[in-house]
């Protein structure tokens, strides 16, 4: 199979070009597409064979739920079952946009291979015109995760797509660079209260302000081996580089320490950290965002991520960010790209 990518401008219409993926999703395939988090792999939902190819283009593990993306707020209704009033609060606060809702779904309505096992299903209305473009052209949902080959970091330009996905997909729309950086926030509205399962773009705090109070996973959340995730993200190893990842303190002077062990015993380092530190013993340094700018590391992380593959290196270094606000979402990733393991020394 050969791979094509077509290029549109955010505010144009290119109706060619999205009539094009509209036709290969309507026929059973599998289209790469840019949201506001990440390049999504998208198929439609209703269709368990379409959807079938989602796993088998990523590799990705069958028990490994996916988010259903919609074009219109209205379309809950067509999917879903139960909605509550705090979830209309919350879509009308966040929606366009990175905020993923878990509700009871619709019977015979989403393949059962979307949410294997569940029946409840996750929702989100991305916020970027192209995703909306090619969904309400289609009119249809679309059960899209990351675009990229299951467990590495995710896509955040279509070069990463062609990178992962060169010849296993027909299909890619290039819609620029992403602009959050990190998936979205999944939040179960089946719980009482409503429980955060994934961090993302949508904070704790942001979201408290509109519905009170929420129940969170700890900071490394997980599941046991026999037991299916109920949201993506949560069992598997995730975003990781080619070469073993470990996360350090925020700490140049701890950082150049670690280098300079790690050069003893015949390592290439790879560092990634913020602008202000300058790790000039480490082999490669690539500069993640301004310190303390958890926005700005969350955009810029699977980039650097991606750029650390490009490399030789033995080991990567990652500073740890903070936990306020996205940087939640941010150490989330992170330590489930390093698998959890920490660099001490």
């Amino acid at each position: 199979m050969e791979t094509e990518i077509v290029s549109v401008d955010n505010d144009m219409d290119n109706s060619v070009s999205y009539q094009r993926a509209v036709d290969i999703l309507k026929d059973g395939g599998v289209v790469a597409f840019p949201t506001e988090t990440v390049y999504g792999l998208g198929a439609l939902a209703t269709d368990a064979v379409a959807v079938q190819r989602i796993f088998e283009a990523k590799g990705r593990p069958s028990d490994n739920p996916l988010i259903v993306h919609i074009g219109n707020k209205e379309d809950v209704n067509n999917y879903a079952v139960d909605v509550p009033e705090n979830a209309g609060k919350l879509m009308d606060a966040f929606w366009p946009g990175p905020l993923t809702l878990v509700f009871h779904k619709k019977p015979g309505v989403i393949a059962e291979n979307v949410t294997p096992g569940f029946d409840t299903v996750g929702i989100r209305m991305p916020d970027h015109p192209v995703a909306l473009n090619l969904l309400r052209t289609l009119d249809g949902p679309l059960a899209a995760p990351s675009a990229n080959r299951s467990g590495k970091p995710s896509p955040t330009e279509a070069a990463h797509v062609m990178t992962d996905l060169d010849g296993r997909i027909p299909l890619i729309v290039d819609g620029g660079r992403t602009g959050v950086g990190v998936e979205s926030t999944v939040l179960d509205m089946t719980a009482n209260p409503p429980e955060i399962l994934r961090p993302g773009g949508v904070t704790r705090e942001m979201i408290e302000e509109v519905i009170g109070p929420v129940r969170a996973e700890d900071k490394s959340p997980g599941v046991a081996d026999e037991e299916a995730p109920r949201a993506p993200g949560m069992k598997y190893m995730h975003y990781a580089p080619e070469s073993p990842l470990f996360v350090i303190r925020r700490d140049a002077a701890a950082i150049r320490e670690a280098v300079k062990q790690l050069h003893a015993e015949g390592k290439r380092v790879a560092v990634i950290g913020p602008d202000e530190f300058d790790i000039t013993e480490a082999d490669w340094y690539f500069a993640a965002g301004p310190l303390h700018d958890n926005e700005a590391m969350a955009v810029n992380l699977y980039s650097a991520l991606r750029q650390c593959d490009l490399t030789d290196a033995d080991l990567i270094l990652a500073a740890e960010t903070d936990y306020e606000g996205v940087g939640q979402a941010v150490m989330n990733r992170l330590l489930k790209a390093a698998d959890g393991k920490r660099y001490d020394g």
